[in-house]
């Protein structure tokens, strides 16, 4: 017993000859680490899939959004709204925000919206007029056109704005049609100050008709033009087909229509930003007066007419 002990302690580990290295047929092999290599030397925090890259999101790539393993092909990119379709292999579309969360072959991607090329020199305005290059705006006209609200007053100046510097004729608006006859009588009309109104939802028995009848037989009712469109809101007068939609949806009346249409369409509409970034999705679509509603053309040009047309300052 006191040998075999002594043995051990000697240095040797127990059952092997001290200092000598696993063999076979005659060749040295390297000594085996029992415990595995360190796994701090490589990346051991990279995915299995890999790391996500960037791509655009261009029409007709075939991508998976993760979350929902919902997998089809791009079909369009709502770039002001951050968000891209996807239409599967039944043509079931779904909407999804642009970003991190989809696959590429099985590989993790970033979708971003594609970059856009620079538009070339219009030969004519988006009102239809020949496009006069490197005129002044003219000097602004007394006369005044007003609208409703700040997207009617974007929508009239992305259609008709070079025609408007031109004339010089200034675009106004409102917070509302309320606020109409405090305008007016500030504004003081004349023969020379004219002014051109421009109201939503103008149709029989409404509130907008009665304001309208009331200035028209005031004493500066002569010197007023108010026309309107039947759309509730300017957003209808935007052809829905220039969305990629066959109509404007149906919005219940206890529902705020513009949350109404965001709702319906998928479009984010948690708070008043959501909204806005609607919006300018929606102006973006508009190349020009093919865009939009007859039921709105003929009422601005009316109006452009009303204020530039002779003894109009």
């Amino acid at each position: 017993m006191v040998a075999h002990a002594s043995a051990n302690i000697s240095g040797a580990p127990s059952g092997r000859s001290a200092g000598r290295l696993p063999s076979v047929g005659g060749v040295s092999l390297p000594p085996h680490d029992r415990y595995g290599s360190d796994v701090l030397a490589t990346d051991w925090r990279q995915p299995k899939n890999g790391r996500a890259t960037e791509i655009d999101a261009d029409l007709g790539l075939v991508v998976e959004e993760v979350t929902t393993d919902w997998c089809g092909e791009i079909v369009r990119v709502e770039r002001d709204l951050g968000t891209v379709i996807l239409e599967d292999r039944r043509r079931k579309r779904r909407t999804f925000p642009l970003g991190p969360g989809f696959l590429l072959e099985g590989r993790p991607v970033v979708l971003v919206a594609p970059t856009r090329a620079g538009p070339a020199a219009p030969t004519r305005t988006a009102s239809g007029s020949v496009a006069v290059q490197g005129v002044k705006a003219r000097v602004a006209r007394a006369s005044r056109i007003l609208v409703e609200g700040r997207h009617d007053a974007e929508l009239v100046e992305k259609v008709w704005g070079d025609d408007l510097r031109i004339e010089g004729v200034v675009v106004e608006y409102l917070d509302g049609v309320d606020d109409l006859g405090e305008k007016l009588r500030d504004f003081q009309p004349g023969p020379e100050r004219r002014v051109g109104v421009l109201v939503d939802h103008l149709v029989p028995g409404s509130k907008e008709s009665r304001i309208a009848q009331s200035v028209a037989k005031s004493p500066i009712g002569k010197h007023v033009l108010i026309v309107g469109h039947p759309f509730i809101d300017i957003w209808a007068a935007v052809r829905p087909e220039r969305l990629g939609k066959k109509e404007w949806p149906k919005v219940p009346c206890d529902v705020e229509w513009k949350h109404g249409v965001c709702q319906q369409w998928g479009w984010p509409h948690r708070d008043q930003a959501d909204i806005a970034r609607a919006w300018k999705h929606i102006l973006g679509g508009v190349r020009g007066f093919q865009d939009l509603d007859p039921a709105l053309l003929g009422r601005v040009e009316e109006l452009i007419d009303f204020v530039t047309q002779e003894g109009a300052r």
